[in-house]
């Protein structure tokens, strides 16, 4: 590892470590996401490093997201850091991967120190909390999992909508969002379901999301026009 690693322009989805070594400092820059399987290997990467190396640190500006499989990322730089005896830290956390850590109970300028024990009148107060702040973690991972998903369906439903009704991108959003709470349907729901129509041989929406788009439609072009239409 003798040179900086490269990596393509845009946004990298698959975990890559590159890094360099500079005298017997290794410094490891990891882009993508932190999901199941990094640990693996950040731990391959890390049996890499030259025997004479004395201290690992990484820049993890590059990682964009992190599910809770990436506390075990943290834990194979704690364990080598131990077994080797020499420091090991991590910075320049960010986005989503930061908030994580913040979740989990971690420092976010140190997330590889061991946080002092609360003081607490019975260990099960701690255990509880500790169980919370797992299930949050997993909550908001998941539900930025579903708005990963559900972004191109709900922009082409958006693209859709602009087409056909001449509105504006915000104001397509906003028909979209009525119409998934007036038809007490999920938003994406709502989004595949104008696609589908829109297709060739598509079918119409439900009635319920039916009826909702169309009562949207009228409200926001009462908004936008006196003549009931968009201008």
């Amino acid at each position: 590892m003798t040179s900086a690693a490269s990596f393509p322009p845009g946004r990298q989805d698959t975990l890559v470590i590159g890094g360099r070594m500079d005298a017997d400092r290794a410094l490891l820059t990891p882009r993508g996401e932190l999901v199941r399987g990094c640990a693996q290997m950040l731990a391959a990467r890390l049996a890499e490093l030259p025997a004479g190396t004395a201290r690992v640190d990484l820049d993890m500006s590059g990682v964009h997201f992190m599910d809770t499989a990436g506390l075990e990322f943290l834990e194979v730089l704690r364990d080598h850091a131990r077994r080797r005896s020499m420091p090991v830290t991590t910075s320049r956390w960010s986005g989503q991967p930061r908030r994580i850590l913040e979740l989990a109970g971690l420092d976010t300028t140190d997330p590889l120190r061991t946080p002092a024990p609360r003081p607490s009148p019975a260990g099960s107060a701690v255990a509880l909390e500790r169980q919370e702040r797992l299930h949050l973690l997993q909550e908001e991972v998941e539900q930025l999992r579903q708005a990963i998903a559900s972004r191109p369906v709900i922009d082409q439903a958006r693209g859709i909508l602009m087409a056909t009704y001449g509105c504006t991108s915000d104001e397509a959003w906003h028909i979209l969002r009525e119409a998934s709470q007036l038809s007490n349907t999920k938003l994406r729901t709502v989004a595949e379901s104008l696609t589908a129509c829109a297709e060739a041989e598509g079918t119409p929406p439900p009635p319920e999301v039916r009826t909702a788009l169309a009562r949207a439609l009228a409200r926001r072009a009462a908004v936008t026009s006196p003549r009931g239409g968009y201008s």
